[in-house]
C-alpha cells in the first residue's frame, strides 16, 4: 500500500528513569544552576512531577544515593547541603565536548586550508606533481600508475618523473589561546541566557584541548569592571555580575598571559555581546553604557592594534544583533586583522570549535 503512516510522536528528550538518562539531564540542569547540586536536584523534582521520570522501581532517592557512592555528589550534613566533587566537573566538560564535538562532526563543515601546502603531519584532499625533496610516502601510487597508463600506454608502460602525484600534508602546530568570555549584566539581559552557552563552549574546548592537543595550551580570562584568569574548575561555578564591560581590561591580560608562552601560534577567542562601557583609571572606573562612549571605544581599538603588532588575531564570537554593536565589531577586527563571527547561541560552539581546529593546522613547502 502507497502512502504514509502516522502515529502519535513520543518525544525522547526526557529521561524514563535509570542512572544513565538521569545523569544526563542533571549534568545539564548544573549549567544553568551554576554548579550548585541542591538547586539542579530540586529541579529535578520538579521535572519528575510533571514528566514522570522516575519508576517505582528507581526513584529520585536512588538516583541521589547512587550519585554520592560514585563520587559524583558530597553531602556536608550539618549544613545538609550537596556539592559537587571534581568527578562531576570532569563530566561537565565531558558531556559539554560531546555534544558540541557531535554537532560539529554532523555538519561535514570541512576544513579550510591556507594557500600554501608540502610535508607535514596529516594528509589532505589536493594533490600535485612531484618535486625533489618530497617523501616517498607522499607519493600517490594508485594515481601515478593511473598517470602513467594514460601518458605512455599498456604497450609503453614506464613511470616517469612527471607521472608521479604527490599527496599534500598539513603540518600542526602548537597554539596557546586565551578564551575570553564577557560576565557583564548585559549577558543576560532581555531575558536571554547568553552566559551557559558561554560556559558550554569553554568546557568544552578546554575539554578537547586536554584530550585530543594535550601540548596546547588555554588560558581563560572573564572580564566585567576588571578582568581575572580562572581555572578549569571555576568554569561550572561562573556567573554574571552586575558589571560594566572593560574589553580594555581582558585584551590586556590576555595579551599579559600570552605573552609568557613559548609557542610561535598564539591567539584569543573573545566571547561577549560586543559593548564596551567601562576602564580602569587609577582607583576609580570610568563607566558609560549608554551607546557606545568614544573614550571607551578608541582604547580599546588602541589594544585590538597592540595585539596586531604582537601578531595576536583576535576572534571576536558576537551573540548580539545590534546593528550599532555589530558596526563597532566590524571596526574592532579590521584594526586587528582578526576575524568576526555574528553567531546564534545555538550555533556559538560549531563555529569555536571550527575555528580552533583551523588555527592550529599550518601548511607549509
Amino acid at each position: 500500500m502507497r502512502g504514509f503512516a502516522f502515529s502519535k510522536y513520543i518525544p525522547q528528550q526526557i529521561p524514563k528513569g535509570g542512572f544513565d538518562d538521569l545523569m544526563k539531564l542533571f549534568l545539564e540542569l548544573l549549567n544553568y544552576t551554576a554548579g550548585d547540586a541542591g538547586e539542579a536536584l530540586a529541579w529535578m523534582n520538579e521535572l519528575d512531577k510533571q514528566y514522570n521520570m522516575t519508576s517505582d522501581e528507581y526513584g529520585m532517592g536512588n538516583f541521589i544515593d547512587d550519585l554520592k557512592q560514585k563520587g559524583y555528589l558530597d553531602e556536608d550534613k550539618e549544613k545538609g547541603e550537596f556539592k559537587i566533587t571534581g568527578k562531576t566537573e570532569q563530566s561537565i566538560r565531558q558531556s559539554a565536548l560531546e555534544e558540541i564535538f557531535g554537532k560539529l562532526k554532523k555538519s561535514g563543515k570541512g576544513n579550510h586550508r591556507s594557500p600554501l601546502s608540502g610535508q607535514g603531519d596529516e594528509k589532505n584532499s589536493e594533490r600535485r606533481e612531484y618535486e625533489f625533496g618530497d617523501s616517498l610516502d607522499q607519493i600517490d601510487m594508485t594515481q601515478s600508475i593511473h598517470n602513467a597508463q594514460v601518458n605512455h600506454g599498456i604497450g609503453d608502460f614506464r613511470m616517469t618523473e612527471k607521472d608521479l602525484e604527490v599527496e599534500e600534508m598539513d603540518f600542526k602546530v602548537l597554539t596557546s589561546t586565551v578564551l575570553m568570555i564577557d560576565i557583564s549584566h548585559s549577558m543576560i539581559l532581555y531575558g536571554e541566557d547568553r552566559i551557559t552557552p558561554a560556559k558550554k563552549v569553554a568546557m568544552a574546548l578546554a575539554e578537547l584541548i586536554r584530550t585530543k592537543y594535550p601540548k596546547d595550551t588555554l588560558d581563560i580570562v572573564v572580564f566585567g569592571n576588571d578582568a581575572w584568569p580562572i581555572t578549569l574548575q571555576d568554569l561550572p561555578y561562573l556567573q554574571v555580575g552586575p558589571y560594566h564591560t572593560n574589553t580594555y581590561a581582558g585584551l590586556e591580560l590576555a595579551t599579559d598571559l600570552l605573552r609568557r608562552r613559548k609557542t610561535q601560534n598564539k591567539q584569543i577567542f573573545m566571547i561577549t555581546d560586543g559593548k564596551p562601557t567601562c576602564l580602569k583609571e587609577g582607583l576609580k572606573y570610568y563607566k558609560n553604557s549608554v551607546g557606545l562612549d568614544r573614550k571607551v571605544v578608541n582604547k580599546t581599538l588602541n589594544m585590538a592594534a597592540q595585539c596586531k603588532r604582537l601578531k595576536i588575531p583576535i576572534t571576536t564570537f558576537m551573540i548580539a544583533k545590534d546593528p550599532y554593536l555589530q558596526q563597532f565589531v566590524r571596526k574592532f577586527t579590521e584594526t586587528n586583522g582578526g576575524k568576526a563571527f555574528y553567531s546564534s547561541l545555538n550555533g556559538l560552539g560549531e563555529y569555536i570549535f571550527e575555528d580552533y581546529i583551523r588555527n592550529r593546522r599550518r601548511t607549509v613547502r
